[in-house]
Protein backbone atom coordinates (compact mmCIF):
# COMPACT_ATOMS: atom_id res chain seq x y z
CA UNK A 1 0.00 0.00 0.00
CA UNK A 2 2.75 2.60 0.51
CA UNK A 3 4.38 1.65 -2.97
CA UNK A 4 0.95 2.18 -4.80
CA UNK A 5 0.44 5.83 -3.01
CA UNK A 6 4.41 6.65 -3.68
CA UNK A 7 3.78 5.71 -7.12
CA UNK A 8 0.55 8.02 -7.04
CA UNK A 9 2.62 10.91 -5.62
CA UNK A 10 5.16 10.81 -8.08
CA UNK A 11 3.01 10.74 -10.76
CA UNK A 12 0.48 14.04 -9.01
CA UNK A 13 3.80 15.63 -8.78
CA UNK A 14 4.67 14.98 -12.83
CA UNK A 15 0.70 16.67 -13.92
CA UNK A 16 1.53 18.99 -11.56
CA UNK A 17 4.74 19.92 -13.01
CA UNK A 18 3.77 19.64 -16.71
CA UNK A 19 0.20 21.30 -16.13
CA UNK A 20 1.51 24.04 -13.41
CA UNK A 21 2.21 27.32 -15.76
CA UNK A 22 1.39 25.64 -19.21
CA UNK A 23 5.03 26.76 -20.06
CA UNK A 24 6.43 23.26 -20.48
CA UNK A 25 4.40 22.23 -23.30
CA UNK A 26 4.77 25.50 -25.03
CA UNK A 27 8.11 26.40 -24.91
CA UNK A 28 8.36 26.70 -28.84
CA UNK A 29 4.88 27.68 -29.96
CA UNK A 30 5.30 31.48 -30.15
CA UNK A 31 8.35 31.20 -32.60
CA UNK A 32 6.88 28.72 -34.37
CA UNK A 33 3.64 31.39 -34.18
CA UNK A 34 6.12 34.18 -35.27
CA UNK A 35 7.58 32.13 -38.02
CA UNK A 36 4.82 31.89 -39.78
CA UNK A 37 2.88 34.92 -39.38
CA UNK A 38 5.93 37.60 -39.87
CA UNK A 39 6.18 36.72 -43.66
CA UNK A 40 2.64 37.91 -44.30
CA UNK A 41 3.02 40.62 -41.57
CA UNK A 42 6.04 41.91 -43.65
CA UNK A 43 4.92 41.47 -46.79
CA UNK A 44 2.03 43.84 -46.29
CA UNK A 45 3.79 46.41 -44.16
CA UNK A 46 5.67 46.58 -47.51
CA UNK A 47 2.53 46.82 -49.60
CA UNK A 48 1.41 49.43 -47.55
CA UNK A 49 4.21 51.57 -47.80
CA UNK A 50 4.42 50.97 -51.66
CA UNK A 51 0.72 51.95 -52.13
CA UNK A 52 1.20 54.70 -50.03
CA UNK A 53 3.92 55.80 -52.13
CA UNK A 54 2.64 55.82 -55.07
CA UNK A 55 -0.89 57.77 -54.52
CA UNK A 56 1.56 60.30 -53.32
CA UNK A 57 3.43 60.36 -56.45
CA UNK A 58 0.09 60.14 -58.34
CA UNK A 59 -1.37 63.45 -56.79
CA UNK A 60 2.35 65.31 -57.40
CA UNK A 61 1.37 64.41 -61.00
CA UNK A 62 -2.01 65.89 -60.93
CA UNK A 63 -0.54 68.97 -59.51
CA UNK A 64 2.35 69.02 -61.79
CA UNK A 65 -0.32 69.03 -64.68
CA UNK A 66 -1.69 71.95 -63.29
CA UNK A 67 0.56 73.90 -62.94
CA UNK A 68 1.63 72.99 -66.49
CA UNK A 69 -1.34 73.84 -68.03
CA UNK A 70 -2.01 76.90 -65.92
CA UNK A 71 1.15 78.47 -67.10
CA UNK A 72 0.12 76.73 -70.66
CA UNK A 73 -3.08 79.58 -70.83
CA UNK A 74 -1.15 82.34 -70.07
CA UNK A 75 -0.52 84.66 -73.59
CA UNK A 76 3.10 84.44 -74.62
CA UNK A 77 3.83 80.54 -73.19
CA UNK A 78 5.95 78.27 -74.95
CA UNK A 79 6.24 73.87 -75.04
CA UNK A 80 9.49 73.91 -73.30
CA UNK A 81 8.90 76.48 -70.48
CA UNK A 82 5.61 74.98 -69.67
CA UNK A 83 7.58 71.55 -69.53
CA UNK A 84 10.33 73.45 -67.70
CA UNK A 85 7.60 74.72 -65.08
CA UNK A 86 6.43 71.29 -64.42
CA UNK A 87 9.81 69.15 -64.53
CA UNK A 88 10.95 71.64 -61.49
CA UNK A 89 7.64 71.55 -59.30
CA UNK A 90 7.99 67.52 -59.54
CA UNK A 91 11.50 67.75 -59.11
CA UNK A 92 10.96 70.19 -56.01
CA UNK A 93 8.92 67.48 -54.32
CA UNK A 94 11.24 64.61 -54.91
CA UNK A 95 9.56 62.97 -57.70
CA UNK A 96 12.32 63.69 -60.49
CA UNK A 97 12.17 61.74 -64.18
CA UNK A 98 8.61 63.41 -65.21
CA UNK A 99 7.86 63.47 -69.02
CA UNK A 100 5.71 66.03 -69.69
CA UNK A 101 3.47 66.64 -73.03
CA UNK A 102 2.08 69.47 -74.19
CA UNK A 103 -0.94 69.16 -77.02
CA UNK A 104 -0.97 71.79 -78.93
CA UNK A 105 1.81 74.07 -78.75
CA UNK A 106 0.68 77.16 -76.55
CA UNK A 107 2.79 79.36 -78.82
CA UNK A 108 0.50 79.05 -81.54
CA UNK A 109 -2.96 78.20 -80.02
CA UNK A 110 -5.84 81.09 -80.60
CA UNK A 111 -7.70 82.15 -77.80
CA UNK A 112 -10.05 79.83 -76.17
CA UNK A 113 -8.26 76.67 -77.08
CA UNK A 114 -8.18 73.93 -74.78
CA UNK A 115 -4.68 73.21 -74.01
CA UNK A 116 -3.77 69.77 -72.19
CA UNK A 117 -0.86 69.02 -70.21
CA UNK A 118 0.10 65.16 -69.76
CA UNK A 119 3.09 64.53 -66.80
CA UNK A 120 3.94 60.53 -66.86
CA UNK A 121 6.70 58.59 -64.49
CA UNK A 122 7.65 55.09 -64.57
CA UNK A 123 6.70 53.51 -60.90
CA UNK A 124 10.11 52.01 -61.22
CA UNK A 125 11.53 55.44 -61.12
CA UNK A 126 10.56 57.12 -57.83
CA UNK A 127 9.81 53.50 -55.95
CA UNK A 128 11.64 53.74 -52.46
CA UNK A 129 12.32 49.98 -53.09
CA UNK A 130 15.21 48.94 -55.27
CA UNK A 131 12.94 46.27 -57.51
CA UNK A 132 9.02 47.16 -56.71
CA UNK A 133 7.33 43.98 -56.30
CA UNK A 134 3.60 45.44 -56.73
CA UNK A 135 3.80 48.44 -59.00
CA UNK A 136 7.08 47.30 -60.58
CA UNK A 137 5.60 47.46 -64.20
CA UNK A 138 3.13 50.39 -63.70
CA UNK A 139 3.57 53.95 -65.34
CA UNK A 140 1.45 56.69 -63.41
CA UNK A 141 -0.12 59.54 -65.22
CA UNK A 142 -2.28 62.61 -64.81
CA UNK A 143 -3.84 65.49 -67.61
CA UNK A 144 -4.94 68.74 -66.60
CA UNK A 145 -6.82 70.88 -69.47
CA UNK A 146 -7.10 74.56 -69.72
CA UNK A 147 -8.30 77.09 -72.44
CA UNK A 148 -6.23 79.25 -73.53
CA UNK A 149 -6.36 83.40 -72.95
CA UNK A 150 -6.45 86.11 -74.71
CA UNK A 151 -8.50 88.17 -77.22
CA UNK A 152 -9.71 87.77 -80.96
Amino acid sequence: MALAAETMSQTTNTYRRIFRGRGFLRRGAAATEFAIVAPVFFLMVIGFIEFGRALMVQQVLINASRVGARMASTTGATTSGVQSAVQTYATGVAVPGVTVTVSPNPATASAGTTITVTTTVPFSHVSWMSSPWFLGGKTLRASSQMRKEGYE
